[in-house]
This record gives structure tokens, sequence and C-alpha cells, in this order.
């Protein structure tokens, strides 16, 4: 397999991560250094920082993410998702939320099941609770659900929930970066609260903002046989 999928698939870091680890020359098979996109296998010796690699335990972890922080693991980043959890284990974030939404995101060292929730083509559902800044109405629900021309594409159809006069619930099965965002403004709102709620069949229930929990070898192997 290519070198950054290996790295990624042991828990080291998620495979861009592992092309900066290349570019800074801190990584060697058989004594040489690595190259972008060369291909290893597991019987070979890959060493980082002059450690040979070898696979992680694999930690998965649900966290509640509150408005302001940022979901990339960019330690350079200020108020970054890493160090706010301060978790002991090298762990990324899986897919984003953006800096002014709060609500479940999932951080893992997995970059194997990582890929798997984060590809389009699984049709995983991720669902969102939704406030606006005026009244919503049926033809807003309807144009919701049917998906929005954004750019050059128009986002997939979904499922769509009132829950209020200006509140509503989103299921979506795609990931576009700001897509509730988006799918509103085309439609004349603004966005003035976003919380995601639940990634396929882990719920935020229970975990306080702010705090994270590990998920449960059942929510584990839904994750990964979903």
């Amino acid at each position: 397999m290519r070198i950054n999928k290996l790295l990624s698939n042991y828990g080291y870091c998620s495979r861009k991560e592992a092309n900066k680890l290349i570019q800074d020359k801190r990584v060697i098979v058989n004594g040489e250094l690595a190259i972008e996109g060369q291909w290893v296998e597991e019987t070979d010796t890959i060493l980082l920082d002059n450690v040979r690699v070898k696979p992680k335990d694999k930690v998965y972890v649900a966290f509640n993410k509150p408005v302001g922080i940022v979901c990339t693991a960019a330690k350079e980043t200020e108020n970054n998702i890493i160090d706010y959890i301060d978790y002991p284990e090298y762990i990324f974030p899986i897919g984003r939320l953006d800096k002014p939404s709060q609500g479940l995101i999932l951080l893992t060292n997995d970059g194997e099941l990582a890929d798997k929730i984060l590809s389009a083509e699984n049709y995983h559902e991720k669902e969102y609770i939704v406030e606006v800044d005026k009244d919503i109405d049926d033809e807003f629900i309807l144009n919701m659900s049917n998906g929005i021309k954004i750019g050059d594409r128009i986002t997939r159809k979904c499922q769509v929930k009132a829950l209020g006069e200006k509140k509503f619930s989103i299921i979506l099965t795609e990931g576009m970066n700001r897509q509730i965002r988006k799918m509103c403004k085309s439609l004349g709102y603004e966005v003035t609260f976003l919380k995601r709620i639940r990634i396929m069949n882990v719920l935020i229930d229970g975990i306080e903002e702010g705090k994270w929990r590990n998920l449960s070898i059942k929510e584990i192997n839904t994750l990964k046989n979903g």
C-alpha cells in the first residue's frame, strides 16, 4: 500500500498529514528517506522520527464541540480541537464542523474507518438541528428536501422537518463544506444556530458540551459495518 495509507491505517496520522511528515523528512523506509506516494509493504522497516512504526491500538471518541473550536489537527491553529480535547494519544477529527457550529464530531486514529465514514458514496446519515433568522414555511422545507443548487451542483435530496417557526431538523447523506449554511442562504435565510446531534448510529445524547466519551464496542462495530 502507499506509505501515507499505511501510516494512517496504523493510527499515526491522516493521509494528508503523512505527506507532510514525508515532506519534513521524518519518515525513513528501509534506510532511505520516504517519498510521497511510495509503495511499501508491512514487512518493510519504516521509521518515524527514527522509531519503527507499528500498528497502534485504535481509538474512537465522540465529542460535543462548542462554538469557537476549530476542527483541525493543525496544532498551529488557535482553538484547534486537538489541543482542546488534550487526548493522551494521537487522534484526528473525522470531517469537520465549522467554527460557528456545535455538536457531535468523531475523532479517531483509524484512518481506514475515517475514510469510510467520510465517503459520500456510502450515504451515511448525519442529523442536525438548525435555527434561522426568519420564519420558515412549507416551501422552504420542500426546497431544502429536494436539493439546492450550490455552485455547479445540486445537493442530494434529504429529510427536513419543521420543529418551530424558525427551527428545523435536517438529515444529510453528504458533506459539502458549510452545506447547510449555503443551502439556507440560497433561499434567503441566515443560520443563527447549528448543532449536529447524530452521526450514523452515534448520538450526542449524554455528552455535555465540551466533553467527550469513548465509543462503545457496539457503536464501533456498527460504524465499521455500516
